[in-house]
């Protein structure tokens, strides 16, 4: 099966999984959103877990369920979808769950949203790649616009998880870019 194919059907069984997740929590009036982040108490850290699964309701899921399909195929596509999805996944939500409000609760996939798209758009700098900067550059040509996210914004939007969200997709190209040979000692 070709990549493309089999990153097509990966992330349509990921938007699947979303949908069938939201429907059960609104079946059961949004109970589970309160296993989100819970910024600074032990018992929180799990949401770190779980957040990305959970949304308000179904506008905020399809809100992030366009761009998640989109960037989440094109990193299928690159082979780094499980190591960055895992670096932006961890520090989207310990940046949450050091810094968001006292007494919120923070879900969504947002933040693991703004780190594929970071570490698409930086990837071809740290990697020294022409093909991946100007792929990078249409990137942000479509989605540059939705990084004003990372601001405080009010509204009960978690800037937070953006902001940690795309510093983990920097930081996941960073670690990920190709290691410069040490020379041979004569």
């Amino acid at each position: 099966m070709p990549r493309w194919q089999r990153s097509g059907i990966i992330m349509a069984g990921i938007a699947v999984l979303l949908v069938v997740i939201e429907s059960v929590d609104a079946v059961m009036n949004y109970d589970l959103n309160q296993d989100g982040i819970v910024p600074r108490q032990v018992s929180g850290l799990d949401g770190i877990l779980w957040a990305p699964f959970l949304h308000t309701d179904f506008a905020h899921l399809f809100g992030n369920l366009l761009p998640g399909v989109i960037l989440g195929f094109l990193l299928l596509m690159a082979r780094r979808f499980v190591v960055v999805t895992a670096i932006v996944w961890v520090i989207s939500g310990f940046g949450v769950w050091l810094t968001a409000p006292s007494g919120s609760v923070t879900i969504g996939a947002s933040g693991i949203i703004f780190g594929w798209l970071a570490y698409l758009l930086v990837r071809g700098l740290f990697n020294r790649n022409v093909w991946q900067v100007l792929g990078g550059v249409v990137l942000f040509a479509v989605y540059g616009g939705i990084l004003w996210g990372i601001l405080p914004q009010g509204g009960g939007v978690s800037w937070q998880g953006h902001l940690f969200g795309a510093a983990g997709g920097v930081l996941a190209a960073w670690l990920m870019r190709p290691k410069k040979p040490q020379p041979n000692a004569a």
